[in-house]
């Protein structure tokens, strides 16, 4: 398993805080039975450079708190070793949601790779059906892996 993680940000994070992404995403590639080798990427990146993204790929003004950009169109248990793709996420945006909801700006971004991660096995949210099952796998793969 090849996970890569890599702080673009001004935001400064110990090592264990960025290990901890890859460490989640391990457990969800874990938990959704993909193949071991799978390979993913987890960026942090400045509003500046979330802006760009999102205006590039999504047609959306302004930074958002993640970005998912799969590769190898993997799916729920797939065991095929593959590029699963990218997860952008923007510490400064989502430091602002963190606050609101009242816990750490980690525990934020921590969600957010769930969140991305779904997206790259092509979980979506569009529909209320989907948000239902989307939410409650993010929630169930955070509250394992936390245990």
């Amino acid at each position: 398993m090849n996970i890569e993680v890599h702080n673009n940000s001004t935001h400064a994070f110990a090592e264990e805080a960025l290990a901890s992404f890859a460490s989640l995403a391990t457990f969800a590639i874990s938990k959704m039975k993909l193949h071991p080798d799978c390979e993913l990427a987890i960026s942090l990146v400045d509003e500046e450079e979330m802006s760009s993204l999102n205006i590039q790929w999504m047609g959306q003004p302004g930074p958002t708190d993640v970005l998912a950009f799969p590769m190898d169109e993997i799916r729920q248990a797939d065991q095929s070793p593959g590029l699963l793709g990218d997860i952008v996420l923007c510490p400064a945006y989502a430091e602002v949601e963190a606050a609101r909801l009242g816990h750490s700006l980690q525990s934020e971004l921590e969600l957010l790779t769930a969140h991305g991660f779904l997206h790259l096995l092509g979980f979506d949210h569009r529909q209320l059906v989907e948000e239902r099952e989307m939410f409650a796998l993010q929630e169930e793969i955070l509250r394992e892996w936390r245990t």
